[in-house]
Order: C-alpha cells, then sequence, then structure tokens
C-alpha cells in the first residue's frame, strides 16, 4: 500500500505507528516507566484507553469519508477543530488523511496547519484539475501532491483556500463535486473546514457530501445559538438524518469553564449524536500555526476522544 511521506508516496505495509510518540506523550510517556510496566504485565492483555481509541480510528473505514466541520458563526474553532481532528486521526491511520480549507472569504487553514513548501492553492489545482482526474494509481498521487502541504510531522495533508475571493465563484457545485471525489481516490478520510454562509451552493454541497457532520462551538450563547440554527435549517432542508448522526464540538477557549458548559453538553446531546468538549491550551491561543505535539497531554487526550467520536459514526 501507498504511504504518504515528504519525499513522496512509498510502498509499505503497516500504517506507521506514530500515535505511540505523538499520543503516547498525553499519557506521560508512561509506558517507560518500569513501575508502569510491571503494573502492565499484572494487567495482562488489557488494552488502555489510548490504545482501544487508536484501535478504532485505525479500524477498515471502508470507502473514503468526508467529515464536514459547521458553524455560520466566525470564530467557533472551526478551522482549529478541522486541523486537531485531521491531526489526531493521520496520527492515528499513519497516511491518508487531508484537511482542506474551503472558506470562501481568506480561510486561514493553510496558513495553520502544515509545511508552506509551496504557495499552491485550490485555484491551482482546479486550474490543473482535468490532467489530475486523468492519472491514476502513483501517478496521481503524485501529481496531486503537487498542490498540496504537509504537516510537519507527516500526519496528514492540507489543501489550502487562495487568499482570492473570486476564486470561491470556480466552487460551484460541479466542481466542489469533482474536487471531493477526487480527493476520496487519495485519501481515506477528508475532514473540511466550511465557510460562514449557508446560503452558499458550496457550502451546501459540502454538507450534503458528507459522511459525518461536526458541529463546532464554543460555549457562549451567541455561538451556539447560531449551531442550533444551523441544525434547524438543515432539518428543514431534509437533512434530518446528519443533524441525529452529527457530533457537537465544545472548546473552551479560556482556562475557566464557561457556567454554561453542562447546560449546552445537555441541549447538543439532546440534537445530536454525541457531544464532545475539548479543553483550553494556551499553545492555541496566539492563532499561529498549529503544533499537535506541542498541546498538553490533557488536551491531546481529550481531542484523541473527539476524533474517535467523529469516527464512530462512519
Amino acid at each position: 500500500m501507498a504511504e504518504r511521506t515528504e519525499a513522496g508516496w512509498s510502498r509499505s505495509g503497516e500504517a506507521a505507528p506514530r500515535w505511540r510518540s505523538l499520543l503516547g506523550r498525553g499519557r506521560g510517556d508512561r509506558a517507560a516507566d518500569p513501575a508502569e510496566a510491571a503494573n502492565g504485565a499484572q494487567r495482562g492483555a488489557q488494552a488502555s484507553p489510548v490504545d482501544e481509541y487508536v484501535a478504532r480510528l485505525r479500524r477498515d473505514m471502508g470507502p473514503a469519508k468526508v467529515v464536514a466541520f459547521a458553524n455560520p458563526k466566525g470564530g467557533v474553532h472551526k478551522t482549529t477543530a478541522t486541523v486537531l481532528c485531521a491531526a489526531t486521526i493521520g496520527s492515528a491511520r499513519g497516511r491518508g488523511v487531508l484537511a482542506w480549507d474551503d472558506n470562501e472569504l481568506r480561510g486561514t487553514l493553510g496558513l495553520r496547519a502544515g509545511s508552506a513548501r509551496h504557495a499552491r492553492t485550490i485555484r491551482h489545482l482546479i486550474e490543473n484539475l482535468v490532467e489530475v482526474e486523468n492519472s491514476s494509481g502513483e501517478e496521481l498521487r503524485d501529481r496531486l501532491d503537487e498542490f498540496l502541504r504537509h504537516a510537519a510531522d507527516g500526519s496528514y495533508d492540507v489543501l489550502a483556500g487562495d487568499e482570492d475571493h473570486r476564486v470561491a465563484r470556480l466552487l460551484d457545485p460541479p466542481m466542489v463535486w469533482r474536487v471531493l471525489e477526487l480527493l476520496r481516490r487519495t485519501h481515506d478520510v477528508i475532514c473540511v473546514d466550511t465557510g460562514n454562509n449557508v446560503e452558499s451552493a458550496n457550502w451546501q454541497t459540502v454538507i450534503k457530501a458528507a459522511d459525518q457532520l461536526v458541529v463546532t462551538s464554543v460555549p457562549r450563547e451567541d455561538a451556539a445559538f447560531t449551531a442550533d440554527w444551523m441544525l434547524d435549517l438543515l432539518e428543514e432542508m431534509g437533512m434530518g438524518d446528519i443533524v441525529a448522526n452529527a457530533v457537537t464540538l465544545l472548546s473552551c477557549p479560556t482556562p475557566t469553564p464557561s457556567p454554561m458548559l453542562a447546560d449546552l453538553v445537555k441541549h447538543f446531546q439532546s440534537r445530536t449524536r454525541t457531544v464532545a468538549v475539548v479543553p483550553y491550551d494556551p499553545a492555541l491561543e496566539s492563532g499561529s500555526s498549529i503544533d499537535y505535539a506541542s498541546l498538553k497531554p490533557e488536551t491531546r487526550m481529550a481531542w484523541l476522544q473527539a476524533a474517535t467520536a467523529v469516527s464512530d459514526g462512519f
């Protein structure tokens, strides 16, 4: 099976267990402690929670899956959630995960994720789409790779948005479908950071194409109200099934949890399949490049749980 590396695609067998170095630090590297090793021997073959979550992420998911991260309000951690879910799933699977910045108005995912080895974006891919589509096998992966950026640790790929707002006109429904179908040919999981305009044909096409909806919010009344309104809208559009199977992801933007958090968890549990809460982490506060390995252990564990909840819906 072909595996993505910074040098290109190569043949390998089992997916590289990158999660052992990244997620292992989420457990404080306890496996290196002799006392912990002794305790592990006494427990026998019982798997740790981390191992169980990773096993669920590494399972055969069947055909490629599209995960849409959505909330019409800005500033609700859509980009952060897209990047960190892609990083977590990619760290577990070792390959085959991509984050696409499909925000129509100057999205920042391309800046916050991946190494800027080039300045190519979705615009350049569209300009060469026919040629890439007509490729296959290793040639297809190599051609598509010319338009992708990569996480520093190689855990996921990035298809960056373009700063020119006029590119949004090119992303009509047929074009969005073509891009998604192309990405499905080369990746197992495609995480899409959507824009804020629910009336946009682009936005609606991604939601309709999604195998899993992730509703992102922060524990604030305005953000939660907008997320709730979006769910109502999707139900009115005949997409009640995707709403019922959705995951609500509540990100805490401050060290002190909001007094609204418990109420919002209860509310969205009544509307979506499950709710995941991820804590504040100072490494995310600057709004700069997101380094998964720099997160606190408890933050990485929370994202592992959240990403597993997302994948459980496939």
